[in-house]
């Protein structure tokens, strides 16, 4: 019979690295935060003391006629306007009587159009007023060598064929074709015709909006300011002067806020290596930064989503952002400085500038790399929201007070303030031995004139 010696475990010659832990001091991090973005919108936005609270932007008098978006509510697959909506459309722009309104809202027709059906013809006469409630469609015209033409494209809340309401419609300037699927609400040119004879607010309205004397103004809308060129010897020269909007909009800065609580047990005896407050505070003021960003982007009052005029807004051609849409959103504007768009559109972007063969350069943003597309970075900002439709926006801005761009407002020199614009103040300690911190950033954004920013809507992401 074959015995086997026991296997034995050596002894140990030193001390254990379990053992010597127990006298070394662990090497550790500050606390890590994965919401911290690059903040790109807040890096390169010029910030303008606002010492007073309120930022007032003063501009010439500029004569709107109205050109916004109509709005729609639906039941189930049926789809109507609303009736204050259709003030919207220029020439119904100050009509008071809410009932002419309604009783044109109820003649508007739904209808369906697929990928490729021609809803006007360029040349033919104009016999209704179209509203797209859904859906993308492109104007088509004739090129200099009998080949097509896009001039731009139209999609949920734009509207076309105002000459309708007019006694002489005239005739389409451009084809108009589905490139989606899309749902129009048609109102023909004999039910307009009835509505007005029923209602004679409306026929007041139109009769005095389209007798009235319209001011001289420049291709902004702005107040004409008479000028004399090209003339020699004693020519007489008109007087003018520079007239001033009334009623400017003023920007009153915005604060986002919270309360940091610290046990003051933690406060007194964790404090080694790192202090717990200042870790507490640090990354509190991450996240008031990011919400500040995301504010600036999506706010409803002064969020650049929201303060885009509505010239400045564009649609993709077919779909995704392709180099077309952002030749076309940069041309919009003199000296754009950034575009910003979340990092999937970006991504979309890259996609379809391969297909084509084209590879954007990249450019230099405070000593960093960024994408760039013609010289201008292209910078991601994940506070621009996807939707769950899958699209998103892309941000054109000028930036600058000298540039009358698009420019950050903030004001320093508050009290307890560590950061520009943002301060923490002791509140004082509870019952319970809480230590309390109010923690405040004072912010807010102004677009100085409209083609300042601009936006790509509804790109596909």
């Amino acid at each position: 019979m074959t015995t086997h010696p026991e296997t034995t475990t050596p002894a140990p010659l030193s001390l254990g690295t379990a053992a010597a832990r127990k006298l070394a001091s662990t090497t550790k991090t500050p606390p890590q935060m994965q919401g911290i973005s690059p903040r790109w919108l807040l890096r390169v936005l010029p910030w303008i003391e606002t010492t007073g609270g309120t930022y007032r932007v003063n501009r010439r008098l500029t004569h709107t006629l109205g050109d916004g978006r109509v709005e729609f509510v639906s039941t189930g697959a049926d789809i109507s306007v609303i009736p204050d909506e259709l003030r919207e459309i220029p020439l119904l722009r100050d009509l008071e009587d809410r009932a002419a309104l309604r009783m044109l809202a109820e003649n508007f027709t739904q209808r369906e159009y697929a990928p490729g059906d021609v809803l006007t013809l360029r040349g033919e006469p104009v016999d209704e007023l179209l509203l797209i409630a859904h859906g993308r469609l492109t104007k088509l015209a004739a090129g200099l060598y009998d080949d097509e033409i896009t001039l731009g494209v139209l999609a949920d809340g734009d509207h076309v064929g105002d000459q309708v309401l007019t006694p002489e419609p005239g005739t389409w300037d451009h084809t108009l074709r589905a490139t989606t699927r899309c749902t129009v609400l048609a109102l023909p040119a004999d039910r307009f015709r009835e509505v007005a004879g029923r209602a004679p607010a409306l026929r007041a309205h139109l009769d005095q909006f389209l007798s009235r004397a319209v001011p001289r103004q420049n291709r902004r809308g702005e107040a004409d300011i008479a000028l004399a060129s090209g003339h020699s010897g004693e020519h007489l020269l008109t007087g003018t002067f520079v007239d001033y909007d009334l009623s400017p909009r003023e920007y009153e800065l915005s604060v986002a806020q919270t309360v940091l609580r610290v046990h003051s047990r933690v406060a007194d005896i964790y404090n080694n290596p790192m202090n717990q407050v200042q870790e507490q505070l640090r990354l509190t003021v991450e996240a008031l930064r990011e919400r500040q960003e995301h504010e600036l982007v999506n706010n409803r009052e002064f969020g650049l989503l929201h303060n885009a005029d509505l010239s400045q807004r564009l649609h993709a051609r077919t779909g995704p952002p392709t180099p077309d849409d952002l030749d076309e959103l940069i041309s919009r504007r003199r000296k754009t400085r950034y575009l910003l768009a979340h990092p999937r559109t970006i991504a979309a972007i890259g996609r379809e500038c391969s297909k084509r063969g084209v590879y954007p350069e990249r450019t230099t943003v405070e000593g960093g790399q960024a994408h760039a597309w013609r010289g201008i970075p292209l910078l991601p900002c994940d506070k621009i929201p996807v939707r769950e439709d899958g699209t998103s926006s892309v941000l054109a801005m000028r930036t600058g007070q000298e540039d009358q761009g698009v420019v950050g407002l903030h004001q320093t020199g508050i009290p307890d303030e560590i950061e520009p614009a943002l301060n923490v103040r002791f509140m004082g300690i509870d019952d319970k031995a809480l230590i309390s911190y109010l923690v405040s950033a004072y912010y807010s954004a102004a677009v100085l004139v409209p083609d300042a920013l601009g936006i790509l809507e509804d790109v596909e992401v």
